[in-house]
């Protein structure tokens, strides 16, 4: 793994450090306290099925295809 070096300022630095046990390096707190975004899958496998907004997101989807695109003058 490649290792990149930044400068932080020395508040920056004693937060960080004031998060970090003993046994944890910086870059493993950073992962903690700033995780990836999930994926989308990600999400709706943790909320669960759910018929009711899958309908109203099927109409509202159904309702844009149907609506006529209106002419702007410009």
């Amino acid at each position: 793994m490649s290792t990149k070096t930044i400068t932080i300022t020395e508040e920056a630095y004693n937060r960080l450090k004031s998060r970090k046990s003993e046994n944890q390096s910086f870059s493993e707190v950073i992962m903690q306290n700033f995780p990836s975004k999930p994926k989308l899958s990600q999400i709706l496998a943790e909320i669960g099925k759910d018929d009711a907004l899958a309908d109203r997101i099927e109409a509202a989807s159904k309702e844009m295809r149907q609506s006529k695109m209106r002419e702007v003058d410009f």
